[in-house]
């Protein structure tokens, strides 16, 4: 059996820290929540924090949300296809939008369901992901601000997520100026700058933050207590919310170098046999978990003292040399992983769920 634990009281710590940092700045945040995927279990233990907002991509996730509270309000964080546009109108209050003629389509299912659907234009600051070009923002807001039963309350960007482009002063000082040109020109309040994640923390704590911005979607520093500006661990922070536990179901001595002839092992690679694992025997032990769950590049052992020696399927195989700790078969092995361990993990249907 594997199993992921989230820990409660160092979630609520971040929480709590995260809070404070932006209410005393004036600024609204959101929970990012699609890291947990859609879990009811761990979703509760979120929600029990009473955040203002919580934001994910998938809408099934959304849906299960609102099954558990109604009242939050919820964000669909990516530009909507168009087969869920009926969906997000039901399960998310707000979404992020950069098509116009995905924003109609909200347009007409929010007529439908007679529903006021707010919006949030993404602005292209240079990450090249997902944002309406700059110079043609204000065609752009022309077309949208007086469509039906639509309400444009932010204008926002995306930074970091795909090529690594950092947030700045800068960049974040133009989002401030195109809100201020559009409000000009069409005299009509935008009331959210959404110019922060995770990432953006940074400028909050030195200072650097432009006053407009007022609004972030946090994820990462709630769930990991990580810098993501610079992959640094906060210190007044609790790291690993989150640890993945593997049952031991075999433990043998076994020879280092495997016999006979060698081939492509099942992903489709030849494995490099070290000539000093001749003659060599350790303990070696399986772990219930495998490559259908998470690649080892993802988790770290908390006993540092424990390798990797491969990967199948279902199935790991850890090195524990002597066994200085008389592990046998039954017992669990603890891992560390990274952001995109736990959601690999969190989105695996084989491993269980457990709040302490």
């Amino acid at each position: 059996m594997a199993f992921i634990t989230l820990d409660t009281e160092k979630l609520k710590h971040n929480f709590n820290n995260l809070d404070t940092l932006f209410k005393h700045k004036g600024i609204d945040w959101a929970v990012v929540g699609k890291l947990l995927c859609g879990n009811e279990t761990f979703l509760k233990e979120v929600l029990a924090l009473n955040p203002k907002q919580i934001c994910d991509s998938r809408v099934s996730n959304l849906k299960m949300i609102k099954k558990l509270n109604q009242s939050i309000e919820t964000i669909y964080i990516k530009p909507a296809p168009n087969g869920s546009i009926d969906e997000i109108i039901e399960y998310a209050d707000i979404s992020f939008n950069t098509e116009l003629e995905t924003i109609k389509l909200l347009s007409e299912e929010a007529t439908k369901q007679n529903k006021t659907h707010k919006i949030v234009i993404m602005v292209e600051l240079g990450e090249l992901r997902e944002g309406v070009l700059r110079e043609e923002l204000i065609d752009f807001y022309k077309q949208v601000f007086t469509l039906p039963n639509i309400e444009v309350i932010g204008l926002g960007t995306n930074l970091t997520c795909m090529y690594g482009v950092l947030p700045n002063q800068d960049k974040l000082i133009q989002l401030s100026l195109y809100k201020e040109l559009l409000e000009l020109k069409f005299n009509r309040k935008i009331p959210y700058l959404s110019g922060g994640a995770s990432v953006t923390i940074p400028l909050v704590l030195n200072k650097t933050l432009p006053a407009d911005i007022n609004h972030f979607r946090i994820g990462e520093t709630l769930f990991m207590g990580t810098n993501a500006y610079d992959n640094t661990e906060y210190e007044d922070f609790k790291q690993n919310v989150f640890t993945l536990h593997a049952e031991i179901i075999e433990l043998h001595e076994k020879p280092m170098m495997p016999d006979g002839e060698i081939g492509l092992k099942m992903t489709g690679e030849k494995v490099e046999l070290d000539p000093a694992w001749e003659n060599s025997v350790n303990y070696r032990a399986i772990i219930d978990l495998g490559l259908l769950d998470i690649e080892e590049a993802h988790i770290t052992p908390i006993n540092t003292a424990i390798t990797f020696v491969g990967s199948s399927s279902d199935m790991m195989v850890i090195d524990l040399q002597d066994n200085p700790n008389s592990l046998k078969v039954g017992d669990t092995i603890s891992f560390h992983m990274n952001y995109m361990g736990i959601l690999r993990i969190m989105n695996s249907n084989y491993i269980t769920k457990v709040v302490t």
